[in-house]
């Protein structure tokens, strides 16, 4: 009972480079230190192929040793220490679901607020935690103040739950959708930053950009997009599900108005659990989707009045954050590259596999998208699973069709070794 008393007082005051481990996983936050202190002595290209510390990440995860998963660009697993602090949290919750939820842990949200907004690179007055980028774009969708003739411009690449939710608006307020179809890959990110200027009208109110197309890997320059948008006094939303915690960026220097993303993808956080971020003085433009006592308010917390939901998984993002610091932002960006490069340069002799996605080193990172000559995508994900055990998922949508390949920091070369052995025997 004691530590119980304790937990806020823990979670706010403890040393060290993490915050959330040392409360459920003492020990394993003593090796990660350790771990992290050499791996930060090493200069880069030796960080990025130092196998035995990379052994040592996918030590710390429960993946099938009988499947290789290369799907994350789906959704990702959660290293073992923030799967315990789910179940740990969850079980504390249990002893005594009101007091322990909400008196005890719904107050650790606050300090779990400025560890997202530290990574993000912006204000925790910002950042409202939710259960997935969906659920944050529909809160800005559906909460802006559009009227019937404005224009929004969007993609037919885009999030199919995004282009709903927009039809729905469309359908329920009359607005005008602008759809762009982006010929992809694309090499030169100056030819998407016309297309989408080329959209713009005196009518047009609200940009809808992706930030990396998941279908395909495609990394949109959503920076220049943004820049040219508020040039003509245009607000923009960035769907950022695959992003953040994917590669480097602060949400800021993006440019967005308006940022979603999901943390059970590349953060690893529990399963339903997300961000949104909203400027702070873009936050009064937006109606709460959950409605609370001051739904046109100023403060980022009208956005998270959901009623009872998981404390134990939201809690339990602080540690995926945490691990994630062993890594760091820009080193997990270069070994994830590294991994594409790696399995990708392997295949590349095949004449009949093409890319789907591009080379232009700022155009991509781990989601990868083949084709190979003569054979559906779905046939070729089959096999890949039916006789490989490679789980990845076949894409075929508008004009992107191939197999998508995602691997993830647990992923070792030899397992990419593999991958690329069964490319190689399908595509003779």
């Amino acid at each position: 009972m004691s530590s119980r008393r304790n937990f806020l007082k823990k979670i706010t005051t403890t040393a060290g480079a993490f915050t959330f481990l040392p409360l459920t996983s003492s020990l394993f936050a003593r090796e990660a230190e350790e771990k992290m202190q050499i791996f930060q002595a090493l200069n880069p290209d030796e960080a990025t192929t130092d196998e035995d510390f990379w052994s040592w990440v996918k030590e710390q995860y429960t993946v099938s040793p009988n499947l290789l998963y290369l799907n994350n660009g789906g959704v990702c697993p959660q290293p073992k220490v923030v799967q315990d602090a789910h179940i740990r949290f969850y079980q504390f919750c249990n002893e005594g679901p009101s007091h322990f939820m909400w008196r005890i842990l719904d107050e650790g949200r606050e300090s779990l607020r400025g560890k997202l907004a530290e990574l993000a690179g912006c204000s925790a007055e910002e950042i409202a935690i939710n259960r997935n980028a969906t659920e944050g774009l529909n809160t800005v969708i559906f909460g802006l103040n559009l009227k019937a003739g404005d224009e929004v411009v969007l993609t037919r690449q885009d999030y199919p739950n995004m282009i709903n939710a927009w039809k729905q608006r469309e359908k329920r307020d009359g607005i005008k959708l602008v759809w762009l179809n982006l010929n992809l890959p694309e090499e030169n990110e100056d030819k998407i930053v016309e297309q989408y200027i080329s959209a713009f009208t005196s009518k047009t109110k609200i940009v809808h950009v992706t930030h990396l197309i998941n279908w395909c890997g495609q990394i949109l320059p959503i920076k220049k997009i943004a820049d040219e948008a508020h040039k003509r006094g245009i607000e923009v939303i960035g769907d950022g599900a695959h992003t953040f915690a994917h590669f480097e960026f602060k949400i800021p220097d993006l440019g967005c108005d308006y940022f979603a993303t999901s943390l059970h993808k590349w953060l690893c956080a529990p399963f339903g659990s997300g961000m949104l971020w909203i400027k702070k003085e873009k936050i009064k433009n937006v109606w709460a989707l959950l409605s609370n006592n001051e739904p046109d308010g100023t403060d980022i917390r009208k956005f998270e009045s959901l009623g009872t939901r998981s404390f134990a998984s939201e809690m339990a993002i602080g540690n995926a954050v945490d691990f994630h610091n062993i890594i760091g932002s820009a080193r997990k960006e270069q070994r994830l590259r590294y991994l594409t490069d790696y399995w990708n340069n392997a295949v590349s002799d095949i004449k009949k596999v093409s890319f789907l996605q591009p080379k232009n080193k700022k155009a991509y990172c781990a989601i990868s998208n083949i084709a190979i000559e003569g054979k559906n995508p779905g046939d070729v994900s089959t096999a890949l699973m039916n006789k490989y055990k490679i789980h990845t998922v076949a894409i075929d949508w508008e004009n992107i069709h191939g197999v998508r390949v995602t691997p993830n920091v647990y992923t070792s070369v030899k397992d990419l070794d593999r991958l690329v052995a069964a490319i190689r025997e399908i595509a003779k």
